[in-house]
Parts: structure tokens; sequence; C-alpha cells
């Protein structure tokens, strides 16, 4: 049989309707009566519950894996709307997909690592190639949970992980996580996939620096309490022309934070690994990012360059192709961050970059994905998460 794969998606806004909908053309897409495996991404205009119900019972049942996301992304669409949803079905002789899910992120992220590496554990084999990791966007600290993750596992290297945060359309209220008819919230979603084959990736951010040189004088996981001896939030509104709150909001949609990037990531990376504001305290003076900051860090500001953006996405697809080599790839994820979408670029350059990236890597095969609120994928082995950043998996 091999593997047989259909995209489907709706812009809907019932979501019984746009469930079946892109179900059902998922599967005529992909010529497959009944899925092995579903993945489904869709925007948060929708009762989630119901969309769900819908997909599967137009696919039979199937497991199914995936979250909400600011957008979703297909062949030669890039949907930002409240309404929009896509699935992938994956009929395969060839590929095994098992899903699991953890509910425990506010337990602690440490804590939510080892429990889902004790679910994924039974499911590994000697030809297991990833996993897909959808987690809550409005919470998520990835080092303390890969670091757990990796450790419960206890291989001698680390699994990839890929993936993206989940997220609402900006309102920063909630995003949920999917897993079969399941729709939760402050949890992770997982996918392990084992079987013949493997997967080759990019990862590129296109991001500059526009100030001096920082640092970290006082900080406690992934809170950043001062910067340069002063309380952070005071040291990043000198980037804000009045410090109100609708600058402060502009101001994160358009500037990040940007660290050096490790020398054995850097040859793959670039120069800066890149860290979206997450939350603020106005009472504390603190930001959140998504991974752990240490005291006497070195960071800089940085804002997004649609040059480096659109040169990078040809940076992308040269690593998926010396990754690929002569094998005939299967389906492609996409996990595209919401800073790199409609608060950028005109929908005609968008589509225009879209349809780019897809020709350079194949126009004709099944892609997925959505806009995040943080990118997983690995750089030089090692399971990083990113911001402001594109990460493309390619799997063959």
């Amino acid at each position: 049989m091999g593997t047989s794969v259909g995209v489907g998606h709706s812009l809907h806004k019932n979501p019984r309707d746009a469930g079946k909908e892109a179900a059902l053309l998922a599967l005529r897409n992909g010529g497959i009566d009944k899925p092995d495996f579903v993945f489904a991404f869709a925007t948060v205009g929708y009762q989630q519950q119901l969309l769900l119900e819908a997909i599967r019972e137009a696919t039979s049942g199937a497991p199914l894996s995936g979250c909400s996301g600011e957008g979703i992304i297909i062949q030669g669409i890039a949907a930002e709307t409240n309404f929009g949803v896509c699935v992938m079905a994956i009929a395969s002789d060839e590929l095994r997909f098992a899903n699991v899910c953890d509910k425990s992120l506010a337990l602690g992220f440490d804590t939510a690592g080892k429990r889902l590496a004790e679910e994924v554990r039974p499911h590994l084999a000697p030809d297991t190639k990833a996993c897909f990791l959808f987690a809550d966007g409005l919470i998520f600290d990835f080092d303390p949970f890969r670091d757990a993750f990796e450790k419960s596992l206890g291989h001698d290297r680390p699994l990839p992980l890929f993936g993206g945060l989940s997220a609402d359309n900006w309102a920063t209220r909630k995003t949920y996580q999917y897993h079969d008819d399941q729709a939760f919230s402050e949890g992770v979603s997982c996918v392990v996939m084992s079987g013949s084959g493997g997967v080759a990736s990019g990862v590129n951010h296109g991001c500059v620096p526009v100030g001096a040189r920082r640092t970290i004088t006082r900080s406690k996981g992934n809170l950043i309490y001062e910067i340069d001896g002063v309380p952070a939030l005071k040291a990043l509104r000198e980037y804000v022309e009045d410090g109100s709150e609708s600058q402060w909001n502009k101001l994160t949609l358009n500037l990040c934070l940007g660290f050096k990037t490790p020398e054995i990531l850097k040859r793959e990376y670039g120069e800066y690994i890149i860290r979206y504001i997450m939350d603020k305290s106005d009472e504390e003076g603190y930001v959140t990012i998504q991974s752990d900051a240490k005291e006497g860090t070195e960071l800089w500001i940085m804002r997004r360059d649609k040059e480096l953006i659109r040169d990078g996405l040809q940076v992308i697809s040269r690593q998926i192709r010396q990754g690929i080599g002569t094998h005939k790839p299967k389906f492609v994820l996409q996990f595209e961050c919401m800073g790199r979408g409609k608060v950028v670029y005109r929908e005609q350059e968008k589509a225009d970059l879209l349809r780019s990236l897809q020709e350079e890597i194949g126009a004709d095969l099944p892609w997925i994905g959505f806009y995040t609120y943080g990118e997983i994928g690995p750089v030089s082995g090692y399971n990083c998460i990113h911001n402001f950043t594109a990460v493309v998996a390619v799997v063959y």
C-alpha cells in the first residue's frame, strides 16, 4: 500500500459543517477510505469540541492530534481568520503513529515532561523517527519540560521534537490542544511516529538587532526581572513611544529578544536565538519568555526583516533538500510564528512567500500547518524552542 496522505480545509463558520468538510476533502484528496491517523489544526472561533467530533466522525474515529492556531496553512493557502480548520488524513503500512497527551502543565513543566515521557515510552521502537508536540502557548516553558522529558526517556541521543505552541488569534485568553475527541488547555498533545524513512527539517527566523547589547541582571526560570539593573519592563519600554498598553502590544508584535546562539548550534542556526515576550507584570516589572533566562546572560532587542525572512525561506528549502537527498517526500508539516503572518505582510506578499517555499520543496506534496505562539524543532541534533521563526518538517 505504501503511504497515502490527503489534506482538506474549510472556512465555514459552523463547527460541524467545517469539520466534516475538511475531513471529507482530506480523505478524497488522499484516496483514503479509513485513515490510520489524523492531524488537525483550527482557529478558536469554533466550538472546539463540536469541531473535533465532526472530524472524528468523518474519519471513522481515527486517532487525532493537533491544536488551535492563529491561522491555518495548506498548499497555496495561509488563512489567518477566526474560522479556519485544516485536516491531514494518513493511511500507511510504512509509518506508525501513536498519540498520547498530558494535561499537567499547571503542575510544573518538569513534572509534565516526566509524565509525558512515561506515556511515550511504551510506544518507542528502534525505528521511531520523531515526536510531534502541540503545547499550550500561553504558559509553556520549554527548557524544564524538554530536560525532564529527555532525561526520563533516557535515550543516548535526543528523540527529535517538532511542533508548535497552540494559539488563540491574539486574544491570549485560552488555547486548545487536541487528543482524539478531546479539546483541552494547559496541556500537551504528542504524536510518536515510527517506521521507515525519516524527517528532514529547516529552521530560520529572519530577525536583526536594533539596539545595543543588554544584560539580564535578575531572573528566575523564564521570568526576567531586571535588565541592566532596572526592571525589565522599564528597560523594554524605552522602545515604546508613550508607554501605553496599546503601544506595548505594538512593541511585542514587532520586537523580540535575541540571545547569542551557543557555538554548537551557530553554524546551522545563525547568530541569535529569538524569544517572544509572552507576558509582563506591571506590578513586579518582569517579562516572561518561553525558555529559561539566566542572570548574566546578554541579550539584544530584535526586529523582523522582510528580506531576511525571504532569504531564510530559501535556507529552509536548502536544508530540507540536503536532508532528503534522493528520497521521495510523503508529507510536510509547517509551524510558522504568528508574528510572521498578517502583522508583517499584506495578503498577496504572504501568499507569494508561501508559494515560493512550497514550489521549492514540492508544490504537489500534502502540506499542513498553523500559525503558532512558538515553534519547536531540532538544531544540530538539539531540541530547541523558537520564536518569530518558521520550522518546516518533511517526512520522507
